[in-house]
């Protein structure tokens, strides 16, 4: 893991695209490069070593975070790597996606913090179907009324499927993930919305892992 032990969530409403990608890829503020480049002074070799920022989380879960120092020169041939502000900024080929437009900083209580604008790619769940019109009507209800909804509370879900009985799967990240009134939350509240507002759904189900969310808030 390296001098760091980072964890953070963070959502939008759109993912990043690898044809935009920011010619940073993530932006370090000036007081979270004040502190990374202090740790690395500490380290053999310093003027050798970048920060290396890869998103370790799966399809499905919030993002969680590992930031380490690595020399930079040995980095792969499919790494990105940047400089900002003096720092070389190592991201692998396929954290670029999910970390193009965020920010790192860093804050008195809460350390270093990733603020992430992407949401997790969604889960993959043999035998569920995530591509007819029962679907995009749960997407666009989750859009319009029960994301924004969420949102007051830091947290947002993610549809990943229904079945044939008219269950839909889904998962909760941001401020819902890890949090312990999560499982009433969606149950009691997004399963309400869901189903009295469409009649193909008859129950949720939470597919969310949510002892990864050690701090859901984080953000």
């Amino acid at each position: 893991m390296g001098p760091f032990d980072e964890s953070a969530s963070g959502a939008a409403d759109t993912g990043a695209d690898e044809a935009t990608t920011s010619d940073t890829i993530i932006e370090i503020t000036p007081g979270a490069l004040e502190v990374i480049t202090g740790l690395r002074a500490d380290e053999p070799d310093p003027d050798e070593l970048g920060l290396r920022v890869a998103v370790i989380s799966g399809p499905g879960e919030d993002f969680r975070y590992d930031l380490s120092f690595e020399a930079f020169l040995t980095a792969g041939f499919s790494d990105e790597v940047r400089t900002i502000g003096g720092l070389k900024v190592i991201v692998p080929a396929d954290s670029v996606r999910s970390l193009n437009g965020a920010t790192l900083d860093h804050t008195e209580s809460q350390g270093l913090v990733i603020r992430n604008p992407n949401r997790p790619e969604p889960m993959q769940v043999e035998g569920l179907v995530a591509d007819d019109e029962l679907s995009a009507e749960i997407e666009a209800m989750l859009t319009a009324e029960v994301n924004p909804a969420l949102a007051a509370h830091g947290g947002f879900v993610t549809y990943v499927g229904h079945d044939d009985d008219g269950v839909a799967y889904l998962t909760m990240g941001g401020g819902c993930h890890g949090c312990s009134m999560s499982a009433a939350t969606m149950m009691d509240g997004v399963q309400t919305m869901l189903v009295e507002g469409i009649d193909a759904v008859t129950a949720v189900r939470d597919l969310t892992d949510h002892a990864t969310g050690s701090n859901p808030f984080y953000s």
